[in-house]
């Protein structure tokens, strides 16, 4: 006999483009998916509909990625290009860098940061949530509900280029994107009423659109591609594998791309060096200009420093010197300075450690050495700048640097690939994509038998999802056998030995959640007074989905009778509560892995079959404390 439990969640390829898509489904008018892009500087937009093969979007000022930037004054927002014209004169409700801030508790040393370089924007805290809000005139946005504005305006855009409606979406999240960051994205798409098919990591985008359009070139002899990505407040890099594998029901051979390692830093990126360069600036300004007031007490003026440092750094990556020009930058006076590549090269080499790590991390994590690495392409904005591409060929001995992504667009163009095949209207080229799961995930728990040295319950790991998990991962199902009273676990993420001290701070918590489960003692002695009932324990089901973010599917009580040869499934009415619970937190420095346990992949197809209620149960006969996966 399986007693069910109520669960309650509270969380604290190819020719060309034609033939890559094709729709099979047209009888809906508004058919159609999009992708977004979402950087912490810039914005992308891809779009498919039927008739039409996959493009980027063109904003309102027909350019083809739009500033990730939105000014909240009174009733009225102004997105992208718009709010950027309007930026310098409405610096203080002007919000960017945003992806940032998502899912952070507001010890985090991101938030810090994101202070310093924001210094004109109003803090506060929400006490309720330990995390970062705006004032804004008065009123409080939450970091979500900002960012939901900006996917909708995302949306309106969307829209507005394809003539029709468009919801169903692929969002790209950086690799390193923990629970809580990938939930509170989930979370602003909600406001923002997008159907939200997958949240799709970046290399993994770029990396299938450089598959798809590659799928001649990849044979039965695997090649490995290292993809190195500069954004504005990040850097990454992934290992990629590409190889044809058979599909045995088909007979048929189809590309597999599998991601084999990745290594990022969280906080150096493009936008160091243009805030490198605006000091640059005011320190020219303060040598050669008397004012009466310094000039970084005033944030008008340091945001037209920051925006000519934007400009010129993107000029000084194909020429070797210009002239920066800021009229009436501050107290009525003109700014002008000759530029040099080497004056901007001498401000960033101190760079060259923390921006060849992710290199070194992504190749310890796929075990491969520099040499094994067939080729090395270059993404985002960042890696433009001269100096970085030198860095990168200095660490693979002159390794030819492959520059024929497109830096700008093969992210949203992969991700609208991934949009194509999830969505329901369109029918595309099978091509396989392995993606990580980079942090260990574990379960929690004191013994409810095993004592440790001093008397009180022993602490106990249980992975579930361990370091380099492919996503979307098999069904996890862990068997409490010796808990007859109620219970708590927490889910946690593992020890992570392979990041940095700052690596652990910048990425929080390591707690995801915490599972109360309640009532168990008053079904426990209900149903085993009954003749002949014993009790088997209790079953909690785990869920890592495309998005890479756990869900719990359910929890049941399993009890068998002898003297009857099947089981039955009945209903524990509302017994669990406060699953995932906001308010506990896990000690970082707690100790972990004090036993090892054989993880073992439990399908649903493996569930032998004893049907009541329409549900399937197996029954085991674990003893102790024993946990089995």
């Amino acid at each position: 006999m399986s007693y069910r439990l109520t669960i309650t969640m509270n969380y604290k390829y190819i020719l060309c483009l034609a033939t890559i898509v094709s729709t099979f489904f047209t009888s809906d008018a508004s058919l159609a998916a999009m992708s977004i892009d979402f950087g912490s500087q810039w914005i992308k937009m891809a779009l498919v509909k039927p008739g039409v093969p996959m493009e980027m979007v063109l904003n309102e000022e027909a350019h083809r990625k739009t500033p990730n930037l939105i000014i909240v004054k009174d009733n009225e927002r102004l997105f992208g290009d718009a709010a950027l014209a309007y930026s310098v004169k409405y610096w203080k409700n002007s919000f960017t860098h945003l992806v940032d801030l998502l899912g952070k508790k507001i010890n985090n040393p991101i938030i810090s940061l994101y202070k310093q370089r924001f210094p004109h924007l109003k803090f506060i805290v929400d006490d309720a949530r330990d995390v970062l809000q705006f004032d804004v005139d008065g009123e409080n946005y939450s970091i979500e509900s900002i960012v939901a504005m900006i996917l909708k305006r995302c949306r309106e855009v969307v829209e507005k280029f394809a003539k029709q409606p468009v919801r169903d979406v692929v969002i790209t999240v950086p690799v390193f994107f923990n629970q809580a960051e990938r939930r509170a994205l989930v979370a602003a798409a909600k406001i923002a009423e997008l159907n939200l098919l997958q949240l799709l990591n970046d290399h993994t985008a770029a990396g299938l659109n450089y598959g798809a359009f590659r799928r001649r070139e990849i044979t039965e002899n695997a090649q490995t591609l290292l993809i190195y990505d500069v954004g504005a407040t990040k850097v990454t890099a992934s290992v990629l594998e590409y190889v044809l594998v058979e599909e045995k029901k088909r007979g048929e051979k189809d590309p597999v791309m599998t991601t084999l390692g990745v290594g990022y830093s969280r906080i150096v990126g493009g936008f160091e060096i243009t805030q490198r360069l605006r000091d640059i600036f005011v320190s020219d300004f303060r040598k050669t200009k008397k004012t009466k007031t310094d000039i970084t007490e005033n944030p008008r003026s340091m945001a037209k420093m920051l925006q000519e440092a934007e400009r010129v750094k993107i000029v000084l990556s194909a020429n070797v010197n210009f002239t920066a020009q800021i009229e009436n930058v501050h107290e009525e006076q003109d700014f002008t300075m000759s530029v040099t590549r080497a004056m901007l090269e001498g401000a960033i080499r101190d760079l060259e450690v923390k921006l060849v790590q992710p290199i070194v991390d992504a190749l310890k994590m796929a075990d491969l050495s520099p040499e094994k690495v067939n080729q090395v392409v270059l993404m985002g904005g960042g890696s433009r700048v001269p100096l970085i591409q030198e860095f990168v060929q200095k660490f693979f001995k002159k390794k030819e640097l492959g520059k024929f992504l497109n830096t700008d667009e093969a992210i949203a163009m992969g991700a609208v690939y991934q949009a194509a095949h999830l969505s329901k209207g369109f029918k595309v080229k099978r091509f396989g994509v392995r993606d990580l799961q980079i942090s260990p995930i574990q379960v929690d728990f004191i013994s409810a038998h095993s004592k440790d040295e001093t008397g009180t319950g022993r602490l106990i790991h249980r992975p579930i999802y361990p370091m380099k998990s492919f996503v979307p991962a098999s069904k996890k199902v862990l068997s409490f056998t010796s808990f007859t009273e109620d219970f708590s676990v927490n889910v946690n993420y593992g020890e992570m030995r392979e990041l940095s001290t700052d690596q652990l701070m910048e990425f929080g918590s390591l707690n995801i959640s915490e599972i109360k489960i309640d009532g168990v003692t008053d079904v426990y002695l209900r149903e085993t007074a009954k003749e002949g009932t014993i009790f088997k324990g209790i079953k909690i089901h785990f869920d890592l989905d495309n998005s890479g973010i756990l869900h719990v599917d359910g929890a049941e009580m399993l009890l068998e009778q002898p003297s009857k040869a099947e089981s039955t499934l009945a209903s524990l009415a509302e017994k669990i509560t406060g699953l995932f619970s906001s308010n506990n937190k896990m000690d970082e420095t707690q100790e972990k892995n004090e036993e090892s346990l054989k993880s073992e992949e439990i399908n649903d197809k493996s569930y032998s079959s004893t049907n009541t209620a329409g549900n399937q149960t197996k029954i085991e006969k674990p003893t102790g404390d024993n946990v089995s996966l």
